[in-house]
């Protein structure tokens, strides 16, 4: 662990890099990999311990080194009262532009270590009941016919399969699904479609195929190719690279049906907890989502998810060496539990 000499009446701030071994190849319309780099870090107060992630897929611009230097920059030891949450994160947000996924890593570790303190795990905190936790989706990434038909095989106990798109074998990747599964689908395009019209045409085939909403489909500069597909297609159509923080969602009202919050581009919690807010006072749907993330990142969305629509909380899932115990999914269903703070107990 990274550890400076600080006072210890104030928050202590500790961090340590950590790379996530993915079960199979991930591939995206634009990327693959294999592997995910984070940083775990910890927030002490009074022989109290939160712990949060930073989670760093390369397209996002971030990684250990940067998140490590960002970090380390921090002045957390000044701030004696882990309650002063809004005084807290607002410094950590104002220190440096950027950095989202570092400053959700202490947004994270804060909500656990406030909730420890109080003895109740966040959802409870926030006045919310853990039966109206939605679904979550599994991923499905890009590849050949038979990896895919192994994916889904192994996806047999979800209600809902999120299928990655945006390549030129977009129909043969639906096909071949539906030869083996009637399972509920929805499908993330990561903005791999360029043409409006052939998007359109595209939606009205999955809908066709069983497919029940449209992720990012189309690239997120173009936002009025976005609202007019939106406003014809038969299919909710949401926003996920097209808004990242609280900032952002001017240009989703009225060009997406709506959209996904995921911690690591809007900084934590307590943005993701306004960004719900807003869209719903704007009839908007909302998904809560995820990156390629350990049980400490995924059980902490988890605890915001009975606001949400939908939910693609599978990032831990999709790794096989979790550090953390967290939040279990039952027959697809998002489980939350008792723990304290984010709800994640160590291994």
């Amino acid at each position: 662990m990274n550890k400076g000499k600080l006072p210890k009446s104030g928050l202590k701030l500790s961090f340590e890099p950590y790379n996530l071994q993915l079960k199979h190849v991930f591939t995206l319309a634009g990327s693959s990999r294999s592997t995910t780099p984070v940083l775990l870090t910890k927030l002490e107060f009074d022989g109290v311990t939160g712990y949060g992630e930073a989670s760093m897929p390369p397209y996002l611009g971030e990684s250990q080194k940067t998140a490590s230097k960002f970090l380390s920059n921090l002045k957390l030891w000044q701030f004696t009262d882990p309650f002063k949450m809004d005084e807290i994160l607002e410094y950590v947000d104002n220190s440096a532009l950027g950095n989202a996924a570092a400053k959700a890593s202490v947004d994270i570790a804060l909500h656990d270590l406030v909730g420890k303190i109080l003895g109740f795990p966040w959802f409870k905190i926030w006045g919310l009941s853990a039966e109206k936790t939605p679904v979550t989706s599994y991923t499905i990434g890009i590849d050949k016919s038979e990896i895919i038909k192994q994916k889904v095989k192994e996806a047999q106990d979800y209600k809902i399969l999120k299928v990655k798109l945006g390549r030129d074998n977009d129909k043969e990747i639906i096909q071949s699904i539906r030869e083996i599964s009637d399972l509920p689908l929805c499908v993330d395009v990561n903005q791999g479609w360029k043409d409006k019209k052939r998007a359109l045409e595209m939606i009205f085939w999955l809908k066709e195929n069983g497919i029940e909403y449209v992720e990012q489909p189309m690239p997120k500069e173009n936002i009025e190719d976005n609202a007019w597909l939106t406003s014809h297609s038969p299919l909710p159509v949401i926003a996920d690279e097209g808004i990242q923080r609280l900032v952002d969602f001017k240009n989703t009202v009225g060009v997406y049906s709506g959209i996904n919050i995921k911690l690591m581009k809007c900084t934590g919690l307590r943005e993701a907890h306004k960004m719900i807010n807003l869209a719903k006072a704007n009839n908007m749907k909302v998904m809560i989502g995820c990156m390629t993330e350990t049980s400490c990142a995924i059980s902490a969305a988890a605890q915001i998810s009975p606001l949400a629509d939908w939910a693609d909380l599978d990032g831990n899932l999709l790794i096989k060496n979790d550090p953390f115990s967290g939040i279990k999914i039952m027959d697809g269903k998002i489980l939350l539990n008792e723990y304290p703070g984010i709800g994640i107990k160590n291994l």
